[in-house]
This record gives C-alpha cells, structure tokens and sequence, in this order.
C-alpha cells in the first residue's frame, strides 16, 4: 500500500470528478488541504447540475420527540440530561404538520426521534400508514435510530420509504470515543445493511470535527459509504451542546464541513446531500454556501412552534426564520438567491444523469 503521505495537486481534483475516486493517499491530502477548496465546489456544483440540474429538494422535519434511552456523548437530548424538558408529539399532532406541509408544498416528510420506548412499532406503523393513506404522492422518510430488522420491515410495509441512520464514524475505535459501550459500532453497520437488504433508500453520514476526530477517520468514512453505496448522506459540522460530556470541545468548522461535501458530490454524483441545519447554526450563511458546495437538498422544520427549541442536539440550534417551514417564501429567495431552485417534488435518488 502507498504511503499516505501524498500531495494533491488540480489534476488529481479533476480526476475526482471524472472517476469518482481517488487513492487513499491523494483522498487523505484533499481532505487535510484547503488549497483546492473553489476548484472543488466548482466541480461539485457541475456534476450536482449534471444530475439534478438546479433543483433543491425540501423536505418537511418533523421532530416527534426529544426522549431518548442513550447517552451519546455529543448529544443534547441524551437521557441523563436533566435539563432537557421532554416532549412526545401525539398522532393527530403529526398529522396535523402533514397537513400543514403538503399545503405549503412539501412532498416528502422525515420524522425523526430519539430512541425512544414509547414509540413502538405498532405506533409508527399506525402513524406511518395513516401518512401513507392520505398523502400517497408524498416520501416519508424516518429516522428513529437503531431497531430490530423485523421492526424496520413493519415499518417498511406500512408505507415508508427512507430511513435515515448516520453511521457516526467508521473507525470503531473512534466510534466507541463518541457513544456508550451500550452502543457498538457492529450493531450500527448492522442496521444499515439490514435497512438495505429491505428495501428502503437508506441515508447514513458523520459529524464532521467531532471530539478525537482525525483526517484518517474521515478517510475510513468515506470509504465505508463508498462500500454501503447509500442513496442520502447527511454530514455536518459538530457542534457542542452545554450538557453534554463534550460540552467544552470546539465546534467543528464551515470550512472542512463545505470541503467533506464537495468531496462527497464527487464521490458520489447521484446521491442527495442535505445542507443541514448545524452548517447553518456555525455560519450565518451556512446553508446557502452548502448548496454551492454541492448539496441539494434542505430540511426546514415542521415541528410544532412550541416544540422546536425542546429539540436541541447542540447548542443554538437555528429553529426559526427561514429554517422554519411556515417561512417557506424566505427560503426559496434565499435558495434562489444562491443560484438554485427550490422545488414541490418528492425527490427520489437519481442512480442516472438526469438530462
């Protein structure tokens, strides 16, 4: 194996964009290099339009609940977090944020939890099926963490389509920094192969300059998606919450968050990119210079107003303005602002160039 301890140089971007790979050793000297950063999103953006023209797809969030039975060390709805005041969304309130949302023109709808007990299968298939009933022409997406495979098959069959479950890091090692031993790195890739094997568009992702995080770790990241071939990856910046063991790291940063995107468009040219939130909470104009850097795809919030601030993973997580769903009109200025278009569609994966 060679060294890695390799130089970047543009020809080796540009082979990025046209093989959509590169060896371990000149993939190492991108990510730690800022030097290619406008080449970068400028190829990022090419092959983004090649595949998905200008459109940014939204999708409706809907946060259900801030229970959770882990103690993720990063997160700020963990279950030892005293200061979190806990909230369960009930059936009709979340499809009352359906309603809502199919009016204002979304057409997929993620719901997403902690891991909690309360919300078992019977529940979400109920709620998944109601969705599905009256809302045929839209995606519904979860993400509710680690369940069994026969829990991800009910839900599977009772009409959702996506599931989101970010693999964290695919250095065990690292893993296991981030996560209680009750959690296991095993478990996790478990989950998602199981989630592939039934059916559903699977997304997984990382935080980007988590606690202990090294370049090598999100070289293994990058691998383990190439190997899992998911349809949405969803990475972001870490950001540290007040409660949290982590509470005194820093945050990660725009600048290598926006470069693990574009690197990502590379590697991956068909797969939807979300902006996130977080990219945003850490650079006011986060969002937009995540589309630039080639994401397609933004998330505002559905919740109920009251709950939105309950929901917070880290500190000042943006819940307001254009992150919000009932300002929908500000975020496609924004969007369009930017360069792109914001559009009504479900958005499914585009495995081909779409022409």
């Amino acid at each position: 194996m060679r060294s890695l301890s390799a130089k970047i140089n543009e020809q080796d971007v540009q082979q990025l964009a046209i093989e959509a790979n590169l060896p371990d050793d000149k993939l190492l000297a991108l990510v730690k290099s800022a030097n290619y950063d406008t080449l970068l999103f400028s190829l990022a953006d090419k092959i983004r339009r090649q595949y998905y023209s200008d459109k940014v797809y939204l999708r409706g969030l809907i946060e259900i609940t801030n229970y959770c039975k882990n103690n993720c060390y990063y997160c700020g709805i963990r279950a030892a977090n005293r200061n979190c005041i806990r909230y369960r969304l009930t059936k009709e309130e979340i499809l009352a944020c359906c309603k809502e949302g199919y009016s204002l023109g979304f057409r997929t709808f993620v719901m997403q939890g902690g891991e909690d007990p309360y919300f078992t299968d019977e529940i979400i298939c109920d709620i998944v099926a109601s969705i599905r009933e009256r809302y045929p022409d839209c995606a519904i997406t979860l993400s509710l963490g680690e369940r069994s495979y026969e829990s991800y098959k009910a839900l599977y069959q009772a009409g959702a389509n996506r599931y989101l479950l970010r693999h964290e890091s695919a250095a065990e090692q690292h893993y296991n920094q981030l996560h209680p031993k009750e959690l296991s790195y095993q478990k996790r890739i478990e989950c998602l192969n199981a989630l592939k094997e039934i059916g559903f568009q699977v997304g997984s992702g990382f935080m980007v300059g988590s606690p202990y995080q090294t370049a090598e770790n999100l070289l293994a990241d990058l691998r383990f998606l190439q190997k899992l071939s998911p349809d949405m990856i969803g990475i972001g910046p870490f950001v540290h919450h007040k409660d949290t063991p982590f509470a005194n790291c820093p945050n990660g940063t725009a600048e290598l968050t926006l470069r693990m995107i574009a690197i990502l468009r590379l590697l991956f040219p068909y797969a939807l990119l979300p902006s996130t939130t977080a990219l945003g909470t850490i650079h006011p104009n986060g969002r937009e210079l995540g589309l630039k850097a080639g994401a397609n795809v933004v998330m505002p919030n559905l919740s109920p107003i009251a709950v939105r601030q309950k929901y917070e993973l880290y500190d000042n997580k943006l819940y307001s303005g254009a992150e919000s769903a009932q300002a929908i009109k500000e975020l496609k200025e924004k969007i369009a602002a930017s360069g792109y278009r914001a559009v009504s569609e479900r958005g499914d994966v585009a495995r081909k160039i779409l022409r």
